[in-house]
């Protein structure tokens, strides 16, 4: 082969390369050109928008960072979307979970204070306002909790605690308000040491929320209360034979305001579950409710052993 033919291959392998380049160039120009226009429409709101970019593309990085960007950006304004409604509702529950009772409770008291009622009925009024300012008392205080929780301000002391003992102290405290409402009660505890690194106020109020929803929205008779070991976790059970929750509503009993007609949470102002659910994370424990209409509900708190 002559020199001239080295010429004509090597000018011919010139002209393929800078074809080849002039390709790549169009190709990058346009999809520089895509991504000044979805960069733009990202920009004017439209979180929606995505660059496709093929797998040889030079951009190909770029427009899945700008996609990673787009979707991040979406996911962010979804939950300040949903903590926004959330925060509604909270703002019309506490119209109506204090405005109510509120005012029922002045009109029983104007009515003690005006002389309006005297002898047996002014201590029926009287009881009665006990009970609404024990009602706002208990929603103040699951509010208050509530917000210092999510807000991140809530502060834990956690130490090694006996479970099993702990538990029964509790517990003690609750056998006269069991037997008060009329519910039969069952405790099955080991009497042998269960160590776990637990904060001992929110440990207990934990089961006292989940006690005090038993007793007021269970509409049963009976109530257990059961721990079962195991070598990496304690599993504590509170059953009990009431209505129990329908299919619809169980998944949602955990939700911050969650109430429903035919809920348990109906009666209350949705927050005492939610707390609970809370308090159990913060100890990397898990809360699951298990439920037979007409039959019971039972709760089960899981929580690490100690190491």
């Amino acid at each position: 082969m002559d020199i001239n033919s080295y010429l004509l291959v090597g000018l011919v392998f010139a002209l393929a390369v800078i074809f080849y380049l002039v390709l790549k160039l169009y190709r990058v120009r346009e999809q520089i050109s895509f991504i000044k226009d979805a960069l733009e429409d990202l920009k004017r709101g439209n979180l929606n928008r995505r660059v496709l970019a093929q797998e040889n593309d030079m951009t190909k990085q770029i427009c899945y960072d700008i996609n990673e960007i787009a979707i991040s950006s979406q996911t962010q304004l979804i939950h300040q979307k949903q903590s926004e409604q959330a925060y509604k509702r909270l703002i019309t529950s506490l119209s109506h979970d204090v405005k109510t009772p509120l005012a029922s409770l002045v009109g029983y008291l104007e009515a003690i204070e005006s002389n309006i009622v005297t002898g047996k009925e002014k201590d029926e009024y009287l009881h009665v306002a006990y009970e609404k300012s024990q009602h706002l008392k208990h929603f103040v205080e699951n509010l208050f909790e509530w917000v210092k929780l999510d807000s991140g301000e809530q502060a834990f002391h956690f130490e090694n605690t006996d479970l099993n003992e702990l538990t029964r102290n509790i517990i003690a405290d609750w056998v006269p308000v069991l037997e008060s409402s009329n519910f039969e009660y069952e405790f099955t505890i080991p009497e042998t040491e269960y160590t776990v690194r637990i904060d001992i106020n929110a440990y207990t109020r934990i089961l006292n929320n989940l006690l005090q929803n038993t007793i007021t929205h269970s509409e049963g008779s009976k109530m257990t209360l059961q721990i079962v070991e195991s070598r990496q976790k304690a599993k504590i059970v509170i059953a009990d034979n009431g209505k129990g929750i329908s299919s619809d509503n169980l998944p949602h009993i955990f939700e911050r305001l969650y109430q429903c007609d035919h809920s348990r949470s109906a009666k209350g102002n949705g927050l005492g579950l939610a707390i609970a659910k809370e308090l159990v994370a913060v100890h990397k424990g898990t809360i699951t409710a298990d439920s037979t209409p007409g039959k019971g509900t039972e709760f089960i708190i899981s929580l690490p052993k100690a190491l």
